[in-house]
């Protein structure tokens, strides 16, 4: 398994970019959202990787964040959604919005996105909140609450519940980011609490 690449930037295209490490230069489908994140051609750079095998083709994808790829490998877990709609939706939306997105039950949004239909936005919403609520029931919900227990009766604003259904979509657990958002603006909107979360969680991951 291919878990990341660090390398000169060989070649960057519009959903494909050509990463060189050790003289093997490893070709990447990607969205636009990476592409336009990557720096010159030349440059070093990191991407994450997810190494699609099918009957007739192995395609190795490669994002930006690790949270991109995440979004990427729950939106290939639905019914129905190949690769090739997975980076076209992550073309159009941010990590952040697409978690918002479906812990909002917001199908609409995903029809923006060229190729995917009604039925399609519906079957991502409905599968990923179902695999949310599993995940959550299976302990991360009820063993890590006392983030909030302590809290005053309505001191959690529905900012702070909604991004924390998102953030648990991109796979994070309440224990992980309660105490997080515990201490943000209670003021900011859903996605500005799911940005700043990112951004803390990112720079603990890079001590």
């Amino acid at each position: 398994m291919i878990y990341s690449l660090r390398g000169k930037l060989a070649l960057k295209e519009l959903g494909f970019v050509v990463v060189e490490c050790g003289g093997v230069g490893y070709g990447c489908r990607t969205s636009y959202s990476t592409v336009s994140q990557l720096g010159e051609t030349g440059s070093e750079v990191t991407i994450y990787t997810h190494l699609y095998v099918r009957e007739d083709a192995v395609e190795l994808f490669g994002f930006a964040t690790l949270q991109e790829l995440s979004c990427f490998r729950l939106l290939i877990s639905v019914t129905g959604v190949g690769p090739k709609a997975a980076t076209a939706i992550l073309s159009d939306m941010t990590p952040e919005k697409f978690a918002f997105t479906v812990a909002s039950g917001d199908s609409k949004t995903f029809t923006r996105t060229k190729g995917i239909g009604a039925k399609t936005a519906q079957r991502i919403v409905l599968e990923l909140k179902d695999k949310m609520s599993a995940e959550a029931i299976g302990g991360s919900v009820a063993g890590d609450a006392a983030s909030f227990a302590a809290a005053p009766s309505g001191a959690v604003s529905s900012a702070v519940t909604e991004a924390l259904e998102a953030l648990m979509v991109l796979g994070y657990t309440q224990g992980e980011v309660a105490p997080i958002l515990g201490k943000l603006d209670g003021s900011l909107s859903t996605q500005d609490m799911i940005k700043e979360t990112l951004r803390i969680m990112n720079a603990k991951n890079m001590r």
